[in-house]
């Protein structure tokens, strides 16, 4: 039985099958096993990551939010996201030209290759780039470059820990083009109340324009995640009038959840989440 419980005593089970690759890399202890829920699960030093079955929540909703908010997003640079899904997702839109990933753990791209082959299946795509490298180096250099920055990181903690400072989010702003969108994970507003409202604070110091959205999940802590819309030159998109629903319409055909209504709806957030995030 895999088990993960949070540090408020809460948690998820799953009935886990054959272990299919499991090894620590430089950075962390890599797992994959089989389950008769969800299909092969990955977990980064005993954490959920993504699984077959529940992938799509949430890949698919930090990849079409910000590129349909975009008009036209063109170069696209993934932090992380080394299982591929961020990758695959942002491959549907037809405006793309180039995406960049780069990713800390090569040992967590080749797994996903081998054992995640319906997630990672973007990663051969021409269009993608892979760099197996520390994103707060990769990032410094960066300068005008992209039109969305998707920041696909496990949680502050281990490898992604030096992913939640001003310095890197300041790098990651100056890396976008004029109009610029960037989405990182922003976690549980169930689960990581405290680190969820840290890094709004953050962002806020960062960005003009920043707000959660959220969605669900099934098997991450709470079940319930969200993400930050940050940019300093594009509104958050809350009116149906701004959104592109020709474009929203036609990847809605190639998802699970996204639909043009999602675009809009996933920024209602509650109140209690408006309260952590800062936001009115």
């Amino acid at each position: 039985m895999y088990q993960e419980i949070t540090p408020m005593g809460f948690g998820i089970a799953i009935e886990r099958g054959k272990t299919l690759f499991k090894d620590k890399s430089e950075f962390q202890d890599v797992e994959i096993f089989e389950s008769r829920a969800f299909g092969n699960v990955l977990t980064l030093d005993g954490l959920m990551m993504t699984t077959e079955k529940d992938e799509f929540f949430y890949h698919e909703m930090i990849s079409h939010i910000p590129l349909i908010a975009h008009k036209n997003p063109e170069n696209i640079l993934v932090i992380g996201g080394g299982d591929g899904g961020t990758v695959r997702e942002v491959l549907k839109h037809k405006s793309v030209k180039s995406i960049e990933m780069c990713e800390i753990d090569g040992m967590v791209i080749e797994a996903s290759k081998k054992f995640l082959p319906t997630i990672s299946c973007g990663l051969d795509d021409s269009k993608v780039k892979i760099y197996v490298e520390d994103a707060i180096e990769f990032i410094k250099d960066k300068k005008n470059r992209y039109d969305v920055v998707l920041i696909d990181s496990t949680d502050p903690m281990g490898p992604g820990e030096g992913l939640f400072t001003e310095e890197f989010y300041t790098n990651v702003k100056n890396s976008l083009k004029e109009g610029g969108i960037v989405v990182p994970q922003s976690e549980s507003p169930v689960a990581n109340v405290t680190e969820m409202g840290k890094m709004y604070k953050l962002l806020k110091k960062v960005f003009k324009n920043v707000a959660p959205y959220c969605g669900p999940i099934p098997t991450y802590p709470g079940g319930y995640w969200s993400w930050a819309f940050c940019s300093d030159d594009v509104e958050v998109p809350h009116c149906h009038k701004k959104v592109d629903k020709e474009r929203a319409a036609e990847i809605a055909k190639l998802c699970k959840l996204y639909n043009p209504r999602t675009q809009t709806s996933a920024f209602d957030v509650p109140n209690f989440v408006k309260e952590i995030a800062g936001v009115e």
